[in-house]
């Protein structure tokens, strides 16, 4: 595991998020309002420009979500040409499930498939693509380890997110993908990303995990007291055939 020491943070809770799904579900069946586009709508684009790119629509692939929150990603990957009946979304949240599906749809994405589980929690069983291995082809991220690296410890002084890797390796194919995008944290104390992209590869690239860095997604960079960097890290794993 790398040394990233995060504090926790309300953004870290599930009530928090319950919160964000709550009002931003209230708000869609009011006005038609989709709700944040968590990183923004370039971050979006970038990832299914990878996607496409290195695992095109033609082949078919399973897709998980990791954390799928309004669905937004998964919209655009259904755009994209990706098979809607072969994708599913997962988020914690109960209003994130409801407002995900509204929207999906209303845009006649219907069989997009989204399910209300805690992908860290050992009695919830999470959905499985067809197939006898029950391994997915893609999982993507997008923020959500963020979020669960400002959770936290457990009461027996474990960290969460050190149970994320392995679980993400259990859930891939044997040549699967995992792309994964994270937030950088600004302060006038410093700059640094929650993980920076060598920071992923420490949480990931383990021996428990086996997975291999595959590439990364080049984002915008920019200065920040006399430092230079990206708004956002992506980086993309995979596990060995």
């Amino acid at each position: 595991m790398s040394s990233v020491d995060l504090k926790p943070s309300k953004l870290g809770t599930k009530e928090h998020w319950d919160h964000v799904y709550e009002e931003e579900l209230a708000n869609f069946e009011e006005s038609g309002d989709e709700g944040e586009i968590w990183f923004g709508e370039e971050s979006i684009e970038k990832m299914v420009d990878w996607v496409v790119e290195h695992i095109p629509p033609t082949q078919e692939p399973s897709i998980l979500e990791v954390g799928s929150g309004n669905g937004t990603l998964i919209v655009s990957l259904v755009e994209s040409g990706y098979n809607a009946a072969k994708i599913s979304g997962i988020d914690y949240s109960p209003d994130a499930i409801k407002l995900s599906q509204a929207i999906a749809s209303a845009k006649e994405m219907s069989a997009v498939s989204f399910h209300q589980c805690d992908f860290l929690s050992d009695s919830e069983v999470l959905p499985r693509p067809d197939g006898p291995d029950g391994q997915w082809d893609l999982l993507l991220d997008k923020g959500t380890f963020d979020a669960i690296a400002l959770m936290e410890n457990r009461p027996d002084g474990s960290v969460p997110r050190s149970e994320y890797p392995k679980r993400v390796a259990k859930l891939l194919k044997p040549g699967g993908h995992f792309l994964i995008t994270c937030k950088l944290v600004l302060s006038v104390f410093s700059t640094s990303c929650n993980f920076t992209d060598d920071e992923l590869k420490a949480e990931f690239l383990t021996p428990d995990t086996g997975l291999e860095y595959h590439s990364r997604i080049q984002h915008p960079t920019f200065s920040y007291g006399g430092k230079t960097g990206s708004v956002v890290s992506s980086i993309a794993l995979r596990k060995p055939s």
